[in-house]
């Protein structure tokens, strides 16, 4: 026994017998007979038909052309509501700032005809108030001027550090001309003009096999010192220039990390520390009872340089074996010397080379450059404040 198919109808063929009763006059019997359907289908279409011409849109498929349209509208704008729901989430989740939003809707408006019009329909579409929008734009000059201003003022700290500064130490440089900016719009801001801070690759330190256990290492990382000239730290590292090395000797005192003296040779013997050190010695006054640290340098272990010291009443310290840790200080200065200052392929002469070093130590790192370790303030200026140095500051 096969089983009987259902019957089904299309909304034209719904709406042709309906219209039979309604608009032709049929009785419900002559329209059943006329159609094929059963009387109680035929009263369900009937009356639907009838509702829809007093303006009731059904809720299954209509049959009248006009309330078919209507529900083609509907579908159209839920389906609208839902596309504009779904761009308005995206759009969201990737945490764009209101400056690209106004700049999104600036570019829309230049291809339309009507630009109120699409002003108002794009700002309701990203979730933003037109009077908003319209501020923003009645500001824009002002706003642009400001920021051409600090674009530039950017520049030139990021030129005045040889292309090395990133967002900290811009940061720290544009609070010392008292203007407060953070880190991220700084990097904004250099974004813009695409400049990029030069950094140096990981350094591979040579590993000494010979100890010292004459000169302990008394500073043993104590760098955080609470005065001037309680601790003194040296080191010695090579620079190109043109022909052959020269060799820098530098002393910095630790309290703020300040240079206090240095020296320039092509020969990297204990003569070049000693010169150095007598810069230093010079400087601050002549003080006594300073301690010195330095890596197992010879120049540093030689009789000269360790007679100096005891002339001056100094205490001597040395680093471990291997642990370039124990000097680090010194290691940052020659670091920022190298990576921020120096051209990349060294200097064409030593007269060359001795002038830009004596002005990198004595002025940009000790009077311009921020340091992290004095919270953004350049080592002479961290010094001055404390109001406990005098006669060298």
């Amino acid at each position: 026994m096969t089983r009987r198919q259902r019957r089904t109808f299309s909304a034209d063929f719904k709406h042709d017998a309906a219209s039979l009763v309604l608009d032709q006059g049929y009785s419900f019997a002559e329209a059943c007979r006329a159609v094929d359907v059963h009387e109680n289908t035929l009263r369900n279409w009937v009356q639907q038909l009838e509702n829809e011409r007093g303006g009731v849109t059904p809720k299954s498929k209509a049959l009248s052309p006009e309330q078919q349209r209507i529900q083609e509208l509907e579908a159209r704008v839920d389906r609208l509501e839902r596309e504009k729901s779904i761009f308005k989430k995206g759009y969201r989740s990737l945490d764009v700032r209101r400056p690209e939003i106004y700049a999104l809707i600036d570019r829309l408006r230049e291809h339309e005809t009507t630009a109120l019009v699409c002003s108002a329909l794009v700002c309701s579409a990203l979730g933003v108030g037109v009077s908003s929008y319209y501020e923003r734009r009645k500001r824009r000059p002002q706003i642009e001027a400001k920021r051409r201003l600090l674009r530039a003022r950017v520049k030139r700290l990021f030129i005045k550090t040889r292309n090395s500064a990133g967002t900290r130490t811009l940061v720290d440089m544009l609070k010392d001309e008292v203007i407060i900016m953070g880190r991220f719009k700084v990097g904004r801001l250099m974004k813009e003009q695409g400049l990029t801070s030069k950094q140096p690759g990981p350094h591979v330190y040579k590993t000494a096999n010979v100890e010292r256990p004459d000169i302990p290492n008394q500073l043993n990382r104590e760098f955080d010192v609470d005065a001037p000239n309680k601790v003194w730290c040296g080191d010695i590292t090579y620079i190109w220039t043109g022909s052959s090395w020269h060799y820098c000797a530098v002393v910095i005192d630790l309290f703020a990390r300040r240079a206090i003296g240095w020296s320039m040779s092509p020969r990297p013997d204990a003569e070049l520390a000693a010169r150095a050190l007598d810069m230093a010695y010079e400087m601050r006054g002549k003080p006594k009872g300073v301690m010195f640290h330095s890596d197992q340098g010879a120049q540093y272990g030689a009789r000269k340089f360790r007679q100096r010291l005891w002339r001056y009443q100094m205490v001597q310290s040395m680093s471990r074996r291997g642990n370039c840790w124990d000097n680090s200080p010194m290691e940052r200065v020659f670091r920022s010397l190298k990576s921020e200052w120096m051209p990349t392929t060294g200097y064409r002469s030593a007269v060359e080379a001795k002038r830009d070093v004596s002005y990198f130590l004595m002025n940009y790192y000790n009077w311009e450059r921020p340091h992290q370790f004095n919270d953004g303030l350049p080592p002479a200026k961290a010094e001055k404040l404390t109001k406990k140095v005098s006669g060298f500051c």
